[in-house]
C-alpha cells in the first residue's frame, strides 16, 4: 500500500514538472513572437576626409569645411583667423597663410611668440603685396565709397586707403607682443627703471 502511494505521488510530481516546463516554453514562444524585429544595421562607413573640428560651432555644423585645414598649424595660436575673411575666402581657394607670410618655421615652433613671422606687410606695403595676384578691382565705386564711409571715416584721404581698410578684419583681437613690420624686431616697451619688457609697444604709425 505504501508503495503504491509513492509511485502515484512520484508520478503526480513528474506530471507536475513537466506542465510547468511546458509552460514556460510555452510563454517564451509567445512572447518571441510579440517582440519585433531587430532592424538590421547599415555598413560602418569611415570618413577618410578631413575630421570635424570640435570646436565647431552650431551654425556651421554641415558645411563642408576640409579647406580649413590648409592652415591648420596657424590655427593653433591664431583662432580668430579661422572665421576671418581675408583668411577664409583665400583658403577656398587655396591659398594659405604660407603663400603670404612664408612658412615661418621658428615662428610656429617658438612657444615664447617672440619670432616674426617671415614675412609682414606694414602699411605702405599691403596693396603692392594685394596687386601681385588681384590686379583689378571690380566693385562699383558707390560699393567702395559706401564701404570707406563705413569701416573708415577717419581717412579722410583716399590716397591713404589701403585693401585691408575695406577687406577682411586681418587683426589680432588681443597681443602679447609686437614687431617692427619693416625690420622684423621685436618692440618693446622701456619702464621708468630703464628696464625693458615684453609688453608690445605702441605700433607704429600707420600699422
Amino acid at each position: 500500500m505504501i508503495h503504491m502511494v509513492l509511485r502515484c505521488a512520484f508520478a503526480g510530481s513528474i506530471l507536475m514538472l513537466v506542465g510547468c516546463v511546458l509552460l514556460v516554453l510555452a510563454g517564451r514562444i509567445g512572447l518571441s513572437a510579440e517582440e519585433p524585429a531587430v532592424p538590421k544595421l547599415p555598413p560602418l562607413l569611415i570618413d577618410r576626409d578631413a575630421p570635424l573640428l570640435l570646436d565647431e560651432s552650431p551654425a556651421t555644423t554641415g558645411q563642408d569645411l576640409r579647406f580649413l585645414t590648409i592652415n591648420r598649424a596657424c590655427y593653433v595660436c591664431h583662432e580668430n583667423y579661422r572665421a576671418e575673411e581675408l583668411a577664409t575666402v583665400h583658403a577656398k581657394a587655396s591659398v594659405s597663410c604660407m603663400d603670404c607670410h612664408g612658412p615661418s618655421l621658428r615662428h610656429r615652433d617658438d612657444e615664447d611668440h617672440l619670432t616674426p613671422p617671415d614675412i609682414m606687410f606694414p602699411t605702405a606695403k599691403i596693396d603692392d603685396a594685394c596687386a601681385e595676384c588681384h590686379d583689378t578691382h571690380d566693385a562699383p565705386a558707390r560699393e567702395v565709397l559706401a564701404r570707406w564711409k563705413e569701416r573708415c571715416p577717419e581717412k579722410t584721404d583716399f590716397a591713404t586707403v589701403v585693401c585691408t581698410d575695406c577687406h577682411g578684419d586681418h587683426r589680432l583681437e588681443r597681443r602679447t607682443v609686437r614687431w617692427d613690420k619693416q625690420t622684423g624686431k621685436l618692440l618693446t616697451d622701456t619702464s621708468p627703471d630703464n628696464s625693458t619688457s615684453t609688453k608690445p609697444a605702441a605700433l607704429p604709425s600707420g600699422d
